[in-house]
């Protein structure tokens, strides 16, 4: 048991078992890059789109979705897993198209629950309404790319949409029964300690189920690297990044489900922070922390 309210342990006692995500890539574009916003993607995206750990969308969903059970059945075997719509925008495609795929993962014997990364700007009514009927079979667990609530910093990262977009997109999602997973990002340039828990306790106002923690990545080839090469702005030590992540485990609302605590960039496009590569040693030392300042008292939170 964690002093928070981890997703496994969610899992677990919503479904009865360890459920394991197997990404998937349908080929879908961004409107940050297709030209409807612009060009050049959100700063800090890699050509890949934040799915470098994704399938091969040449491959069916079926295919992929095979391949991902037969990379983990040597290390890690489950019954049942998640199917994760992860490389881009995953809402940003003709709605035939997107019922088709979220149809066939959806119909995998071996698939208990959709997950599909979006943004919130990229979720007009008939996706919506796709969204809740397929909700209806499993479930459907929407994830929305905020990063910060900081108009400034949004700007500066290419995010693409104010918050207001954001708020519209939780109530439609919230309105449907749909379950929503917000992203946010540790470690953006310009934003204290303070702005990313104001993040935080800005989404516990929120009909939002979960959230994940993401660190900061410097990825070549991104608009964000030449940033980092001109002005060498501050990168998270690990001992920051711990702190940082018990802080906003400390503000979070104790329902939030904390589907992520750190992500690793691709090796060999990272250039900082170096130390993120050893996920589990970070994993680690966030967890030694917590015990050690005892910050929930040894209490955990339901997952119910």
């Amino acid at each position: 048991m964690r002093p928070y309210n981890s997703l496994n342990e969610s899992l677990q006692q919503r479904f009865g078992e360890k459920l394991y995500k197997l990404t998937l890539n349908i080929g879908c574009t961004c409107p940050n890059r297709d030209g409807k916003l612009g060009t050049h993607g959100c700063i800090f995206c890699s050509a890949g789109g934040s799915g470098e750990f994704a399938g091969d969308s040449r491959h069916s969903v079926t295919e992929q979705i095979e391949a991902g059970i037969q990379s983990l059945a040597g290390k890690r075997p489950a019954n049942r897993y998640i199917a994760y719509f992860q490389a881009y925008t995953n809402t940003y495609a003709p709605i035939d198209y997107l019922q088709k795929v979220y149809t066939e993962a959806l119909e995998h014997p071996k698939i208990a629950a959709l997950s599909i990364a979006t943004r919130p700007d990229c979720l007009p009514p008939e996706v919506l309404d796709l969204l809740a009927d397929l909700n209806r079979q499993k479930p459907v667990w929407v994830e929305l790319g905020l990063q910060t609530i900081h108009e400034e910093t949004a700007a500066f990262i290419r995010r693409g949409y104010p918050l207001p977009v954001f708020h519209q997109a939780v109530e439609d999602l919230y309105a449907r029964d749909l379950e929503i997973i917000v992203h946010i990002i540790l470690g953006l340039p310009g934003e204290t300690k303070e702005m990313m828990l104001d993040t935080i306790r800005h989404l516990n106002t929120l009909n939002i189920n979960g959230i994940k923690l993401q660190l900061l990545h410097i990825l070549k080839h991104t608009d964000l690297a030449d940033c980092y090469a001109r002005t060498s702005f501050h990168v998270l030590t690990l001992e920051e990044y711990t702190d940082l992540v018990i802080s906003c485990l400390e503000v979070c609302r104790p329902d939030l489900i904390i589907h992520r605590l750190t992500g690793d960039g691709p090796k060999d496009l990272l250039i900082a922070p170096a130390w993120s590569t050893a996920k589990r040693q970070v994993l680690n030392t966030i967890h030694k922390e917590l015990k050690a300042r005892n910050s929930f008292q040894g209490k955990c939170y339901p997952t119910a």
